[in-house]
C-alpha cells in the first residue's frame, strides 16, 4: 500500500508500519527533541529502506516483519545502495536512522536491533573544515562594497554574513533571529538554540552589532518584534539560498575560492580564534558543540596550514 506520512516524503508500506513511522517522528521530534532537517533526513533514509524491502520481502512490510530482520537483509539494503551509488558517508547517516527506527520498534517490542548495531557503518574519508584566510573571510563581510545589489539588500547580506563570521553562527541559527533578538550594542550577547534544541551564549562583536543597527535602518519593512530579523525582498522570512547565491557572487566578485561558503565563515570564526590563542572548550560553547572531539578537528586545521607556511617557507622543506 503506498501512503504518505504527514511532512515526510513518500514511502511504500503497511498501515501499522506506516502508524509507527508516524511514532517515531513524533518521538524524535518531541522527546528527542531533533532538529526538523535531521528528522526529515532519517525519514527518507527510512522510507528508502522501506522501498527496499518491498520487494526484497515480497510485498509492502508490515510491522510484524521487522521482527524477522537479520543482518542478511541489512547487508543487501547496503548493497542495493551501493549499487545506486551512495557514497560512504550518505551509507552511514542511512544507517544511523534505521537504526533509530528500528531501537524506536524494539522498545515497543515490535523489533531486534541486533542485526543493525551488527553492522558496521562504512568508514568515511576524514575531510578538513576548509575556512577562509583572515583577510579573505574579512573581504566577504565586507559584501555591501562588492556587490551591486538595492542598499537594504547589500546591508542585509552583510549583517548575515557578519553574524556567521563574527559570532560562528549557523545560518539556520542566524536566519532563525527575531527582531526582538537582533543585536543592537557594543556590549550585546545573543541568545542562540542550536542543533538538538542545546542553547547557548555568543558575545557580539561591535562591528557584528554595527552591521545589523545599519540593517535595520534601512529596512523597508517594519514587522513586530516576533517577526524574522531578517527578511526577502517582499517582507517574508529570508530564504538560506539567498545568503547562499549572494556568497557565490562574492566568489566570482572577489576571486575568492571555490570553498567560500555561508557555512565556510563559521569554520573562519573557529579556525582563527584558535590560531590566535583561544581556548578549545570555550570556542566549543561558542559553536554550541555536543562533543569536544567535534570541536577539535579545528586543531587540525590550524597544524595543517602551519605545515603548508614551513614548506613554503623553509629552505630544507623541500
Amino acid at each position: 500500500m503506498k501512503a504518505e506520512a504527514t511532512d515526510s516524503p513518500l514511502v511504500i508500506a503497511a498501515p501499522d508500519t506506516l502508524k509507527a513511522v508516524e511514532r517515531w517522528r513524533r518521538h524524535l521530534g518531541g522527546e528527542r527533541r531533533l532538529a526538523a532537517k535531521t528528522v526529515e533526513a532519517y525519514s527518507r533514509d527510512v522510507g528508502q529502506f522501506l522501498a527496499f524491502l518491498t520487494p526484497h520481502l515480497g510485498g509492502p512490510p508490515k510491522l510484524a516483519d521487522f521482527a524477522d530482520l537479520s543482518t542478511t537483509d541489512v547487508r543487501a539494503f547496503m548493497a542495493a545502495r551501493r549499487n545506486q551509488n551512495a557514497g560512504s558517508r550518505t551509507l552511514a547517516r542511512g544507517l544511523a536512522g534505521i537504526r533509530s527506527f528500528i531501537g524506536f520498534l524494539e522498545k515497543e517490542d515490535r523489533a531486534k536491533s541486533a542485526p543493525f548495531r551488527a553492522i558496521r557503518a562504512p568508514r568515511q574519508a576524514r575531510t578538513l573544515p576548509k575556512p577562509l584566510a583572515p583577510e579573505a573571510a574579512l573581504r566577504a563581510v565586507s559584501v555591501e562594497e562588492s556587490l551591486d545589489e538595492e542598499p537594504w539588500i547589500a546591508a542585509r547580506n552583510a549583517a548575515v554574513l557578519a553574524l556567521l563570521y563574527g559570532c560562528g553562527l549557523r545560518i539556520s541559527e542566524a536566519l532563525s533571529l527575531t527582531r526582538a533578538e537582533a543585536p543592537r550594542g557594543p556590549n550585546d550577547a545573543l541568545r542562540v538554540v542550536g542543533k538538538g534544541g542545546k542553547e547557548r551564549i555568543v558575545p557580539v562583536l561591535p562591528a557584528v552589532a554595527a552591521a545589523t543597527t545599519h540593517y535595520l535602518k534601512l529596512c523597508p519593512y517594519s514587522p513586530g518584534l516576533n517577526a524574522p530579523l531578517f527578511l526577502g525582498a517582499r517582507g517574508e522570512r529570508l530564504n538560506p539560498r539567498m545568503i547562499q547565491r549572494a556568497m557565490a557572487k562574492l566568489r566570482g566578485a572577489l576571486g575568492l575560492p571555490a570553498s567560500a561558503t555561508p557555512h565556510a565563515l563559521r569554520h573562519s570564526f573557529a579556525t582563527h580564534l584558535l590560531a590566535n590563542g583561544g581556548d578549545l572548550r570555550t570556542i566549543q560553547e561558542l559553536l554550541g558543540h555536543a562533543s569536544l572531539s567535534t570541536t577539535q578537528i579545528y586543531t587540525e586545521v590550524d597544524t595543517a596550514r602551519l605545515m603548508e607556511a614551513y614548506e613554503k617557507a623553509h629552505p630544507r622543506a623541500g
